[in-house]
This record gives structure tokens, sequence and C-alpha cells, in this order.
């Protein structure tokens, strides 16, 4: 597996990782089947696992991803120190909704729960899952800094946030890691400036939902431009998409998600896809619908 930087005073980690939330939400697999999808990442190489207190059903479910990857990481036989797990705070699950949270009392609390959900005495990155337009962005990041600064957190990550967001927050808290949604069907952190932004500053850019997410990345097989690519290089559309994500910039981290180990392998052999320039170009200059 290629290795990055995680960020500023991060370890290099695997360039793919491994996102949670699938074997957490509705739909997903049972406890045996998804440690059986983690275990079999982890050995085929990915060392960062990304998850939050949300990815879960609802609010009585809080930490069930977490609690989930603890046991994966406790029952298998590799190198537990190789491993980097990121987790998130600043929303909450009530009746099943997505809610913002993002006071700084919330944060204590959160982060405190998933101290114990994942069974560790310092959590390795630690993300603002969103920022919440009723608190003031400085606290709630202000609140991480404090979290760092009493060892909960080894390292301070954003996620959702804009370009000026991230230059704010490394006022208060050295940033390791910027979280945003990029694929080609949606290539906001690209138009906007945060992927160029975090690449400036070093910082690790995690890109979530990298083949689309959910209905979408099922377009990929019939998309004529994808699929050629995909032929050419004896490869999934899907890993071909992952490799265009990972190509966007040098501090781009993909975190596809998986229910099933075949998924999981798939996303991993990625990693070793490198797309032509012309190729890039081609993925570039194509039309993603999100309808």
């Amino acid at each position: 597996m290629n290795m990055r930087s995680l960020g500023p005073g991060g370890p290099d980690v695997s360039v793919v990782g491994f996102g949670g939330m699938p074997l957490s939400i509705a739909g997903r697999p049972d406890s045996a089947g998804a440690v059986r999808v983690l275990h079999a990442s982890l050995d085929a190489g990915m060392t960062l696992i990304d998850t939050a207190d949300v990815y879960c059903l609802d609010d009585g479910d809080i930490g069930h991803n977490e609690r989930l990857i603890a046991r994966a990481l406790r029952e298998w036989s590799g190198d537990l120190a190789s491993v980097v797990v990121a987790t998130k705070g600043g929303l909450r699950r009530p009746g099943g909704q997505w809610v913002n949270d993002a006071r700084p009392e919330h944060l204590r609390s959160a982060c405190e729960a998933s101290l114990v959900a994942l069974g560790v005495d310092t959590i390795d990155l630690y993300q603002l899952h969103a920022p919440d337009p009723a608190v003031p962005f400085a606290d709630s990041v202000g609140a991480l800094a404090d979290l760092r600064e009493q060892g909960k957190i080894r390292w301070a990550g954003l996620s959702n946030v804009s370009a000026d967001q991230i230059r704010e927050a490394t006022e208060i808290v050295p940033v390791a890691t910027v979280q945003n949604r990029l694929s080609p069907f949606f290539r906001e952190a690209i138009d906007v400036g945060v992927v160029s932004c975090t690449a400036e500053m070093g910082i690790g850019f995690l890109a979530y939902s990298p083949v689309g997410g959910g209905r979408l990345n099922r377009k990929l097989p019939d998309h004529p431009v994808v699929a050629e690519i995909a032929r050419v290089h004896d490869a999934s559309p899907h890993a071909v998409v992952l490799a265009w994500v990972r190509g966007r910039a040098p501090n781009v981290i993909v975190i596809p998600g998986a229910r099933t180990e075949s998924h999981a392998l798939d996303s991993v052999r990625s990693a070793a896809i490198e797309l032509t320039e012309e190729e890039n170009r081609a993925i570039e200059e194509s039309e993603f619908s999100v309808t």
C-alpha cells in the first residue's frame, strides 16, 4: 500500500483508508460480518480507519461504529501501532436525524464517550464533524484545542469546512486533517479552494464519499469514460474513480466505505492504479449526473 502523510506532526498512513459509516447505519451487516470486513481491510494494508460517534442508527445507538472498530482491533492479530483511528464529534442523532451540536460542552462530553467506546486513553485524530451555525466556530475549535492540551486527543481535524474556516482554525489549534466530500459527482472541495488550501498548508485532505455514495456510485459501471479506463487498467470503475480522486493533490487520502470484504479489497487495489494525464483529463472533463 502506498502511504501519505496524515498531516502536520502526524504519521504516514495508507493512501486508501477505511470509512466506517456503512457498517453502522441502516442496512448494516451483523457485527461478525462487519469485523471480517475491517480485518480484511487491515490485512490488505489499510492503516487509517475513519469513524464518528454518530455512525449509528439514532441517539440510542451512539458509538456503535466506534465500539465495532474497537472490537475489530482487539481481535486483530496485526500491528496495532501502525493503525490510526480517527473519530468525530459535533453532531447528534435524535430520531435518526443528523443534527448539529458543536457546543464546547457537547464536544467535551462526546470526546469522553468516544474514549470509552474506542477503549483508549487518547484518541489519535479527533475531528469537528461540522461547523454549527448556532455556535461561534472559534468556540468549537477552541474545545478541540482544550482536548489536545489535556491529552485526550493526539491530533485535531476539521470536517465540512471552508478554506476561510481552515485558516481561522489554524490560529487556534494545529490542524492535521480536513475531511470534506470529493468525487467526480461533487467537486466543490476543488472548486472553492479547500483542496488547494490544505495542500499549501501541508494538511491532509480526507476525501469522503469518493465514489459518490449511495445510489450515485451505482452509475459508475455505465459511465462510458470511466468504464473504458477501467477496461484498460483491468480494474473496476470504482477503483478507477478512487485513483482519480487520490490524484487531485498530493495530500489527498480517500476513505471509501464498504459493507463487504470484496468491496473493501477493491478499494485497496485502487492504490496501485496510476492514471495517465489523458485519463485524468478525460474524467475531469466528463459529466457525472447526480439525477
